[in-house]
């Protein structure tokens, strides 16, 4: 399938999805990166008149708002701001502290603020009976690298099935500014935070192993444990049989 084939197939895939829900557009967030913009363009194609950005800072990186600012004034796509460091901040004073595992609680703190985002995309949704697309992207899926009830909360993921390179092509078949295309990926959850850092292992052997299951021994490991220890963010919850 070319590239504008599946531009095209993936617009009418939204639309088809959203409108066989009962839903009248598309709420996404624009967090400046590239899968939001790519998600973003996508959802505008499908519902020119009832698609809605919304760009969810919380202490996050200035250059990420450009970003989605850039991307919303190139094609046209509405957006609202809806500030969170106040209510991270408000939550943070409020929850109990547990400090005999910094890292675990610096994870916490980053989880929460996808947590908040959801929170927020549902109820703008809600407000307006459209459907919350995700950004989630086939090797994130693959490995868990997404916050439970976070930013895997949505009703859709046009992209699940798009490795992170193929989804760079989309961008730049779509036009999404270079500048977007270009920079590291990141969560945006911490300062200096990249997602190839934070996951051990490149995108490109990511893609690799997630469409062939090749991948240098130390990379497979590292994936295969990854995707073993993520298992139950891709599945219901349990339930007794009995």
């Amino acid at each position: 399938m070319n590239i504008e084939a599946l531009a095209d197939k993936l617009t009418s895939w939204i639309r088809d999805e959203v409108t066989a829900g009962g839903c009248r557009g598309v709420v996404t967030g624009m967090s400046g990166g590239i899968d939001s913009a790519v998600l973003a363009v996508l959802c505008q194609r499908a519902f020119p008149e009832s698609t809605l950005g919304v760009m969810m800072p919380c202490h996050s990186n200035p250059d990420d708002k450009a970003h989605a600012l850039a991307v919303a004034e190139k094609f046209a796509i509405p957006m609202v701001e809806v500030a969170l460091d106040s209510i991270h901040e408000a939550f943070m004073r409020e929850l109990p502290e547990f400090r005999d595992n910094p890292e675990l609680k610096h994870l916490a703190q980053a989880n929460l603020k996808a947590r908040l985002r959801m929170v927020a995309l549902y109820y703008i949704a809600n407000q307006r009976g459209y459907m919350v697309a995700g950004s989630g992207n086939r090797s994130e899926i693959a490995i868990g690298y997404f916050t439970k009830h976070g930013d895997g909360g949505v009703d859709i993921m046009p992209l699940g099935n798009l490795v992170k390179s193929q989804v760079r092509e989309l961008a730049r078949h779509l036009g999404v500014p270079v500048e977007i295309i270009d920079k590291p990926p990141s969560a945006g959850l911490w300062e200096g935070q990249t997602d190839e850092a934070e996951m051990g292992v490149s995108y490109e052997e990511l893609d690799g192993y997630v469409l062939t299951g090749k991948a240098s021994e130390e990379g497979r490991k590292r994936i295969e444990k990854m995707m073993a220890g993520s298992a139950h963010k891709r599945s219901l919850p349990p339930i007794p049989e009995f």
